[in-house]
């Protein structure tokens, strides 16, 4: 089949579209037409999947110019296809990367992480507000250390922006809020985008 590109960013959407469509038409009783493939794809949303903040209250925090992406992924393959996408921006238009991560304590944040440690040396530990099973900043940071990255601490996402909103940055950055759907929804929720 020659379909139109997923509007979703990231070329881990093209498998993803692919598996679809082959488990749809595996299903003998349905009978779906290819206009109506590429109208799903064309047009398929996911909140908090290679996510451009480009409007709503977060904006005007971070550093001017800047470009704000968000992703809820939060194990080693999330953040290998979140990689892979920021490795495509990366080739289209080059920023310096920052990655603002909060994630919750059962995960694995170094495995996440080392996905990152090519990409970037500046990581943002956050605590995910009102989540008791939050993983701590410190814990977050320490693992971030020890990949060889440069890390701070911030009490959240509104101030870790206006901290790097005050840094001299030659290119503005490209900053990607991550690790945790958790953390995403309260990033929507901050930015006066909530899912509908």
């Amino acid at each position: 089949m020659a379909l139109a590109a997923p509007r979703l960013f990231g070329r881990h959407q093209f498998d993803n579209a692919g598996l679809a469509i082959a488990t749809l038409r595996a299903i003998a009783s349905l009978k779906i037409r290819s206009a109506a493939f590429e109208a799903g794809i064309v047009s398929a949303e996911w909140l908090a999947r290679m996510q451009r903040i480009s409007s709503g209250q977060l904006i005007g925090l971070g550093p001017p110019g800047c470009e704000i992406w968000l992703d809820g992924g939060h194990n080693a393959e999330g953040g290998r296809v979140v990689a892979a996408a920021l490795g495509d921006l990366e080739e289209r238009v080059s920023r310096p990367l920052v990655v603002i991560a909060g994630m919750m304590a059962n995960k694995d944040a170094a495995a996440f992480l080392a996905n990152f440690a090519g990409l970037t040396r500046h990581i943002m530990a956050v605590a995910i507000p009102d989540q008791p099973n939050a993983m701590p900043p410190e814990r977050l940071a320490d693992a971030a250390r020890a990949l060889g990255m440069r890390v701070e601490i911030s009490v959240g996402v509104e101030a870790a922006l206006r901290t790097l909103a005050g840094l001299a940055y030659e290119i503005p950055p490209r900053i990607l809020i991550t690790g945790s759907l958790y953390l995403a929804g309260h990033v929507l929720a901050l930015n006066g985008t909530p899912p509908g």
